[in-house]
């Protein structure tokens, strides 16, 4: 039954805290270029060159030259998706830094040649 099991693929379940858990820590630690936020239809840049990082069962988004924090969420109520071009990830879910609103960011990332 297990050789069956490893044939066939599930799709894994997005909502558990498991997966939750398992894409924040697979995106923290990555450079980000940019951070940004569709407001009324257009594309909002909040940082630049900041960083994806966990800290206290939080993911934090920061970005240089700012003191404020642009995001910060408990991962257990974060979804979190990758782009399909794997250049970034979608946040999506309430925003503690600024009072808890429902926030939808994407974090474009940094790579090096």
């Amino acid at each position: 039954m297990s050789f069956l099991k490893k044939l066939i693929k599930t799709k894994p379940n997005e909502n558990s805290v498991a997966f939750r858990r398992e894409m924040a820590e697979k995106v923290a630690g990555k450079h980000i270029k940019y951070v940004s936020e569709r407001q009324d239809g257009i594309d909002v840049i909040l940082g630049k060159d900041g960083s994806l990082s966990i800290r206290a069962g939080k993911l934090i988004v920061s970005a240089a030259g700012q003191t404020d924090i642009i995001f910060r969420g408990e991962i257990t109520e974060l979804k979190i998706s990758e782009l399909m071009s794997l250049d970034g990830a979608v946040i999506v879910g309430p925003d503690l830094e600024h009072g808890g609103i429902e926030r939808t960011i994407i974090a474009y990332y940094k790579y090096y040649r």
